[in-house]
Parts: C-alpha cells; sequence; structure tokens
C-alpha cells in the first residue's frame, strides 16, 4: 500500500482495481438492456391496468361513473412507479 500522500500512486492504484474489475464483470449486451427496458415498462403498466380493471369494476357495480376509475389509475401509476424505482435500485 502506499503512503497517503502519494495521491498519484493512489489514483494508479484505483485505477489498475477498476480495471480488473472491469474485466471480471463485462459489461451486459444489448438484448439484456433491452429486456430491463421491457420489464420496467411492464412494471409500470400493470398495476395501473388492475387497479384500472378494479375502479371499472366498482363504477360498473355502484353506477358511479368514473368515480373510482380515475383515482384508481392514478394510484396505480404510483405502485408502478415505486416498483420500477424499487426494481432499478436494488444492488
Amino acid at each position: 500500500m502506499t503512503p497517503p500522500d502519494d495521491k498519484l500512486g493512489a489514483a494508479a492504484e484505483r485505477a489498475a482495481a477498476r480495471k480488473t474489475q472491469e474485466r471480471e464483470t463485462p459489461e451486459p449486451s444489448l438484448a439484456s438492456r433491452l429486456g430491463q427496458i421491457g420489464v420496467l415498462g411492464w412494471a409500470i403498466v400493470t398495476p395501473i391496468l388492475l387497479c384500472l380493471f378494479v375502479g371499472h369494476w366498482l363504477d360498473r357495480a355502484l353506477r358511479t361513473g368514473v368515480f373510482f376509475s380515475a383515482p384508481a389509475v392514478m394510484i396505480g401509476a404510483g405502485v408502478g412507479l415505486w416498483a420500477a424505482w424499487r426494481w432499478m435500485h436494488k444492488s
């Protein structure tokens, strides 16, 4: 290990460690990245559609127009965006 005042040596060690890590863990393929985008899309859309279905069912059963559908879409969007955020930031 280099002394603390040797900034150039410490920077070189960090660069070497990054190069080693890059070789050990290669960049994901294009297909993998596209798959991640698809998962994110479905993570957002699925809760919206489920909440819309429940809201529409309640509106038809209670004959309330869009009283339940509109807030259900907003709730579904919130849940979907929260799920996508959690999926993107998992370690």
